[in-house]
């Protein structure tokens, strides 16, 4: 999405543009998130810092998080960046930074689905955080209305038998939900980015497979490996999501950055939720989608090639039973996709500080589907000397030095 959307802004800017990527636009991390974008995700997921949460994490018991052992020496360091910076006095001021993102991202969507004949594939219906505990739930209610007031963010407070009405499928009673009101759902993820880079050819930009692992300087700008002939140009725009820190390692920058790998499936055949629900006591997504209701997990802390270990999904799936009836699975092996995700719970967009004509747009966690539109037109503004919608400064990779 970041990338697809990053190239479609410079082409509408009238830049020649060339979108690289080893497969066709849609199929990769932007494919297999939960198809929401989001309004009401004003702050990022921060760190863990409660001793109860961070011991059933190290035990391995829950289904919202799980890690392997061999992986800790490489993510040990930026986790712990990501600890500190989930510190109250350093969340705040990230967070305000983070709000200025999601608050324009859907205003970008529209008006790129609009070009891109894509709204039959959203609902502008809402989501919902279902809580099985009463004490959970008034806490997320307490941490709702405080972000309706300082951020807008419009809820609406379930109770059991309002949900049950909202959701017949609901097997059994609940504590109650929010209604986030303002969210977006999309039917097809990896159709939408399509969608997208559909109409960046339209606009003259070009989508071709190559090896951006290939990616070197020449005398004159950067040039790439593509399977039809290499391609050159005078700037290059890095938007690997997951794959980005290993390219620009081999440029000379360390960024604190990390993944959190993901998985999906979809199922067919039962009486599945109408709307996406988020079972916030247990970590898990279930989204109704073209393919089925698609049941997605948390996170995993693992190296980007590592072998799958779908855990989380074994547990997520008997959780998400005792919900809805969710019927049979649509794929005989899950999907598994990775999230690109900085130490700072910030994206990386604009120049960078030692090479000419390179450009970043990368590490939007868990928010990329939601912020590509929004994302590729600040990159776009910062390309051509414009003036940004939001202060660009927090999202500089000078940031790192």
């Amino acid at each position: 999405m970041v990338g697809t959307c990053t190239a479609l802004h410079l082409a509408m800017r009238g830049h020649q543009v060339t979108l690289v990527d080893r497969r066709n636009p849609g199929l990769e991390t932007s494919y297999g998130n939960g198809g929401l974008i989001q309004r009401e995700a004003v702050e990022p997921y921060p760190f863990p810092r409660d001793i109860a949460t961070l011991l059933r994490v190290a035990a391995g018991r829950g289904a919202d998080v799980h890690y392997h052992l061999a992986a800790l020496p490489w993510v040990v360091g930026p986790l712990f960046q990501y600890w500190r910076n989930s510190s109250h006095a350093r969340y705040a001021a990230v967070s305000r930074a983070y709000a200025n993102l999601i608050v324009q991202g859907q205003t970008e969507h529209e008006a790129l689905m609009a070009l891109a004949g894509a709204g039959d594939l959203v609902r502008k219906q809402g989501y919902l955080s279902v809580f099985r505990r009463p004490e959970t739930l008034a806490a997320a209610v307490k941490r709702a209305e405080r972000l309706e007031d300082e951020a807008g963010v419009h809820h609406v407070l379930l109770d059991a038998s309002s949900l049950q009405r909202l959701e017949p499928g609901l097997r059994r009673t609940t504590a109650g939900a929010i209604h986030w009101t303002q969210t977006w759902s999309v039917s097809d993820p990896g159709e939408l980015v399509r969608r997208y880079a559909s109409l960046l050819e339209r606009k003259g930009g070009r989508c071709v497979l190559g090896d951006a692992n290939s990616l070197q300087a020449t005398a004159s700008g950067w040039r790439v490996e593509t399977a039809d002939e290499p391609v050159e140009a005078p700037q290059v725009v890095v938007a690997l999501g997951p794959w980005s820190s290993a390219l620009i390692g081999k440029l000379g920058y360390r960024f604190p950055l990390f993944i959190k790998r993901g998985y999906h499936q979809h199922f067919t055949g039962g009486e599945g939720p109408n709307l996406p629900v988020l079972d916030a006591d247990r970590g898990y997504l279930l989204a109704p989608m073209r393919r089925g209701v698609r049941l997605t997990t948390g996170a995993e802390f693992a190296r980007l090639n590592a072998r799958a270990t779908p855990i989380q999904l074994g547990r997520a799936k008997v959780l998400a039973r005792q919900l809805f009836d969710l019927g049979e699975p649509v794929e005989d092996e899950p999907w598994i996709g990775a999230r690109p995700c900085s130490a700072d719970m910030l994206p990386v967009i604009g120049a960078a500080p030692r090479h000419r004509g390179l450009w970043f747009n990368f590490g939007h966690g868990h928010q990329g589907f939601t912020l590509g539109p929004l994302s590729g037109s600040l990159l776009a503004d910062l390309f051509d000397g414009r003036q940004t919608l939001v202060d660009m400064r927090p999202y500089h990779a000078e940031r790192f030095r």
